[in-house]
């Protein structure tokens, strides 16, 4: 296919990117790795050549139906990083990845190459797992109000670590699983964190002994206690409360002839936040809990929210005039949205920061600073020696949509650049990695299936899963 001029874009020799354009079968390789220390521009300069040698590839104005379709790019490096950031803060907690939150086979793959465990909450996902080679023990399902055949299939299985916050769900547990590790969820204060959950799960510490008699009374394996701050909790403080509670549910389980050996602290964690999370979380535990007692946790977003980086393309744009105040904006409408790989903007109260990968006049908008960013991020108009339909070098209003014909179908409402684009451009959205492709829908007909391209800005995490 013959490219567009302005489409070309040829990224240095170091960061090559191979391509199997099968659906999520495309890999990356950077030799170099972060050997240099600074992972962070490194993976910048990976990430940006992956999506500018993919995108030249693409001709949006003359290709097959579902050719220019969105695609992310996934640092497993970044991944990679995480995981040795947990071990030096949380030495003491196995973290179990929350599969729900991103069930991609490459992370999956990765951490359970570094020995983590899995966070499990439906026969699918534990399927997934198993498949993936990980040993049943390292399963935790933790979902306290199970389906029957879930239930069913996870005994045949063997995985045996399950949560219960209710009398109903011991009786069914004594039915079809009577040999299970069970841990009672207790209820916590989240009213700091994202998305609450204990208006759905936990059981009220007024509760917690009559729970724990019942399971005595019916013979089951009672070996722990676990608990949830919330999805993206923001308030370290929420642990001590927990922790504590957790403390006195292992006395009162003690009373009763159990011998509890394992703490499930759940998740909540956040990249921003964790080394001051980390700090809170790992004084209540040494405070509260031997040394001989086994922690665990179930992180999410932690993992992946910051890995993944998401391309989408320009198929339209409307102009807006307001003649009163003379002023033009325009609305861009892209091929991805909240239905889509932006389920987030509903279901995890996220704004997605749009930025430039490239326009008709701008070859390579793709930001590779690792500063923070005042503004959107992109590079100036001025910056340009190409022309400029902006002659004013004013900040140009856009509102972005997705594809679907539904009116809350928006990213962002507003949003300014120097830069004019136009149909057929790219966008990028970085922080893409958490709740996004896992709630993907169908709506109106729109694929739910979108190419993952994997590089690694660590040797450690490419020699693991052979980038």
């Amino acid at each position: 296919m013959v490219m567009a001029p302005s489409a070309v874009y040829t990224p240095p020799d170091q960061y090559a990117v191979k391509f199997n354009h099968s659906n999520n079968q495309a890999f990356s390789d950077f030799e170099s790795g972060a050997r240099d220390h600074n992972g962070g521009k490194v993976a910048k300069e990976m990430i940006g050549a992956a999506l500018q040698k993919k995108i030249q590839t693409i001709d949006p104005h003359d290709c097959e139906a579902g050719e220019e379709d969105a695609f992310f790019v996934a640092d497993m490096g970044d991944v990679y990083r995480q995981h040795m950031r947990w071990k030096r803060h949380l030495g003491r907690v196995t973290p179990h990845f929350a599969v729900k939150c991103n069930p991609d086979p490459m992370v999956v793959r990765l951490l359970a190459a570094l020995g983590a465990g899995f966070d499990c909450a439906s026969k699918a996902e534990i399927e997934q797992v198993l498949k993936t080679g990980v040993d049943p023990s390292r399963i935790i399902y933790a979902q306290p109000c199970k389906t029957k055949s879930y239930l069913k299939y996870t005994a045949k299985q063997n995985v045996k670590q399950m949560t219960f916050d209710n009398t109903d769900e011991l009786y069914k547990v004594k039915e079809i699983a009577p040999h299970a590790e069970l841990y009672l969820r207790i209820l916590t204060d989240d009213s700091a964190s994202l998305c609450r959950l204990s208006q759905k799960f936990g059981a009220s510490m007024d509760n917690t002994y009559e729970l724990l008699a019942l399971a005595k009374k019916l013979d089951l394996n009672v070996a722990g206690v676990a608990f949830h701050v919330g999805s993206g909790a923001s308030d370290p403080s929420a642990f001590l409360k927990a922790v504590s509670d957790a403390r006195l549910v292992f006395d009162q389980a003690a009373e009763l002839g159990f011998r509890l050996h394992t703490l499930d602290v759940g998740g909540g964690f956040i990249s921003e936040t964790f080394e001051d999370m980390a700090a809170v979380l790992s004084g209540a535990l040494d405070e509260h809990f031997p040394p001989q007692i086994r922690i665990i946790a179930e992180p999410g977003r932690y993992y992946t929210s910051s890995a993944f980086t998401l391309a989408c393309n320009v198929i339209a744009r409307r102009t807006v005039e307001d003649k009163a105040l003379d002023v033009t904006s325009y609305m861009l409408y892209m091929n991805d949205g909240v239905y889509g790989n932006f389920s987030s903007i509903m279901f995890d109260h996220q704004h997605p920061i749009p930025q430039i990968l490239s326009t008709g006049r701008k070859q390579d908008g793709f930001n590779y600073s690792t500063e923070s960013l005042t503004d959107s991020g992109y590079a100036s108009a001025e910056e340009e020696d190409t022309g400029k339909i902006n002659s004013s070098n004013r900040a140009i209003e856009y509102s972005i949509w997705g594809p679907t014909c539904d009116g809350i179908d928006c990213i962002a409402e507003k949003w300014t650049s120097k830069d004019t684009v136009d149909v057929g451009d790219w966008l990028y959205f970085e922080g893409m990695g958490a709740y996004t492709k896992c709630s993907a829908t169908r709506f109106n007909g729109f694929t739910d299936k979108h190419e993952t391209i994997y590089v690694s800005s660590e040797p450690g995490a490419a020699a693991l899963m052979g980038l």
